[in-house]
């Protein structure tokens, strides 16, 4: 029997975020209709989940002894990570500790925070197809292992998201500029990068899996489309054969059950007629998986709450839906957003503003969700609603 206690009371369930996003926000907002106590941790103030957090501490999350600190401070039963640049190593010795359970375990989320880690687990451990990769700490030694592969390469910090720090590489030429972009982009402190030979498919999906007390479940496809690395619309369900949909169970399943814990965990792949490549999985929710606030019974956030519980979840796709990145545009603090009556105008559309106090001309500030009778309608809906948000300087106007 799960028993959840009463927020800010003796009795309270408490979960603590290591990374406030946007996509921590809507897991905190999940948990807090099942009556739990939340606190949410970033490295800069006002991050989007610390605005419906019950409380919130900024501190360095790559620091062991700022973590350690504020977790005997709180003393929450669950630490969620949600960004990669957190001390992986003093995650484990609190689990060891029994200082609270780490979601979905203090070693899944060291694996997974570095490419390094992940990829050895899975095409050297456990056997799965993936690009061909190398590991540099050197722009000499990152020349001799893309030439080895062979151009295009694409080139990637061992530790980072959305895209940052990656480059695709056509000739030698470009190894010295991709290093220094790696560096200086890059999350953490190890200068280290991961170089991959480039894999012919047809998409790339999302197969969010969800380990929990009953078992593992699986979100139906979504597909996604990227530039530069960074998620901008995607969509649910990407079509696929039933030989690459079951290889795809197959692969984020070994994948998973070897990381263990229970939670939501975004399986990247890469599919190409009825094969399929592994490329990357977050223990977490994933951002393209945005799509599923709109197109599940209960969205990836949803299901990570129930699964970090103990709870039931039901991954049932009810509608097709699509999302689309509202992006910043424009260099800013504090930021207003025009056209949110024209943009929902657009039928079956929602938006989610995140609130981020910054706005660079690449940073996702929104996202826009639609529903529709087919993918197609769904995805042009919310490319309509997203374009039809302004983002407005009122210090420039």
């Amino acid at each position: 029997m799960i028993r959840i206690g009463t927020p800010l009371s003796a009795s309270a369930t408490k979960v603590l975020f290591l990374g406030a996003g946007e996509l921590g926000k809507e897991v905190v907002v999940e948990l807090q209709r099942l009556g739990v106590e939340t606190i949410a941790c970033d490295r800069y103030a006002n991050a989007p989940a610390m605005h419906v957090a019950h409380r919130f501490h900024v501190i360095d999350m790559q620091d062991p002894l700022a973590i350690r600190a504020v977790i005997q401070l709180e003393r929450p039963h669950y630490i969620v990570p949600e960004i990669e640049a957190i001390a992986t190593d003093e995650l484990v010795r609190l689990e060891s500790e029994n200082a609270a359970t780490v979601i979905p375990t203090a070693q899944a989320t060291r694996l997974t925070m570095n490419r390094e880690g992940i990829r050895r687990l899975a095409a050297e451990d456990l056997g799965h197809r993936t690009s061909q990769y190398a590991f540099a700490s050197s722009a000499a030694e990152l020349q001799r292992a893309a030439a080895k592969i062979g151009f295009p390469v694409f080139i990637k910090p061992v530790m980072s998201s959305s895209g940052k720090g990656q480059s695709r590489v056509e000739s030698a030429s470009g190894i010295t500029a991709a290093w220094d972009h790696a560096l200086a982009a890059g999350r953490g402190r190890e200068m280290r990068v991961i170089v991959e030979g480039a894999v012919e498919f047809d998409f790339e999906i999302t197969l969010l899996t969800v380990r929990h007390a009953a078992g593992t479940d699986f979100c139906a496809p979504i597909g996604h489309r990227q530039v530069n690395g960074d998620y901008v619309e995607s969509w649910q369900p990407q079509a696929m054969s039933e030989a690459a949909l079951h290889d795809a169970r197959r692969i984020a399943a070994s994948v998973t059950d070897a990381l263990g814990g229970f939670g939501v965990f975004g399986v990247e792949l890469f599919v190409r007629d009825d094969e399929v490549w592994f490329s990357e999985v977050s223990p977490r929710p994933h951002d393209t998986g945005l799509v599923t606030l709109a197109s599940q019974r209960q969205s990836e956030f949803g299901l990570h709450a129930r699964a970090i519980l103990g709870l039931p979840v039901d991954p049932t796709l009810t509608r097709p839906g699509a999302s689309a990145v509202i992006y910043g545009k424009l260099d800013a603090e504090g930021v207003s957003f025009d056209g949110l009556d024209n943009a929902l105008s657009v039928p079956e559309t929602d938006l989610r503003l995140f609130g981020k106090p910054v706005a660079y001309q690449k940073r996702r500030m929104g996202v826009a969700m639609a529903t529709g009778e087919t993918v197609e309608e769904a995805r042009a809906r919310a490319r309509e609603c997203a374009s039809r948000v302004v983002v407005v300087d009122e210090k420039s106007t």
